[in-house]
C-alpha cells in the first residue's frame, strides 16, 4: 500500500491522494485499487475494472483489505 497526499485533486478524484493498493501472486494482480490523473478511483478484481466510490482514506483501505480477505477464502 503506497498513499500520497498531493496538494491538490488529480483530474477525476475529489480528494487529495494519490495511491495504489495492491495484492498479487507470482507477478499476477489480484486486486488493485488506485487512482490516476484522468482515469479518476478505481479498482482491478481479477480481470474486471471498476469504478471506486471513493469516501475516505480509512473506508478505501477498509473495502481493500476485505477484498483481499475474500480472496483467501
Amino acid at each position: 500500500m503506497v498513499v500520497w497526499q498531493v496538494q491538490q485533486p488529480l483530474k477525476g478524484s475529489n480528494h487529495d491522494f494519490k495511491y495504489r493498493l495492491y495484492c498479487g501472486r507470482r507477478g499476477k494482480c489480484l486486486v488493485r485499487y488506485d487512482n490516476e490523473d484522468g482515469k479518476g478511483d478505481h479498482r482491478h478484481y481479477g480481470d474486471r475494472e471498476e469504478a471506486y466510490p471513493y469516501v475516505s482514506l480509512e473506508q478505501l483501505i477498509l473495502d481493500f483489505l476485505n477484498d483481499v480477505k475474500r480472496l483467501k477464502r
